[in-house]
């Protein structure tokens, strides 16, 4: 009998402090979504991708006065987008106001992302997506 219960995965970590621009982390997610072949075979997930961290990390920014710890993990059916940051403050969903800029961070992150959730942690919080690629971006993920 074959065990197959072992999870195969790959991830990549980076801190962004708050002197650091949110371009930081769209530039570098976009470049892990290349290196699992997603730019080629499913480019429009990997701009909902990279809105979702431009959005959280924005959030961790601007709302917890912290810096954003991003972490991807690939495990072969999910890509899983956190972003950590120090404040023990959960986000809260405002209630639009069509002439403001901001205050869709949240129904964004809920549009984009096949599921997220927020979980509190004993330095802060993380908040985190799941994306998962279409069929036919299946056979061209890297590892």
């Amino acid at each position: 009998m074959v065990d197959d219960s072992s999870m195969k995965a790959v991830g990549w970590a980076r801190s962004l402090p708050l002197s650091s621009e949110v371009k930081e982390a769209r530039d570098w997610t976009r470049t892990h979504m290349a290196a699992l072949g997603w730019e080629r075979t499913a480019p429009a997930l990997v701009d909902s991708v990279v809105l979702a961290v431009s959005e959280l990390v924005t959030n961790a920014h601007v709302h917890a006065h912290s810096a954003a710890q991003l972490i991807l993990t690939w495990d072969e059916q999910c890509l899983h987008v956190t972003v950590h940051d120090a404040s023990p403050r959960l986000p809260e969903q405002r209630d639009v106001d069509h002439g403001a800029l901001g205050g869709r961070g949240l129904l964004l992150v809920d549009a984009l992302a096949d599921d997220w959730e927020v979980r509190r942690c004993p330095r802060g919080k993380d908040v985190t997506m799941c994306f998962q690629p279409p069929l036919s971006a299946e056979g061209a993920q890297g590892g």
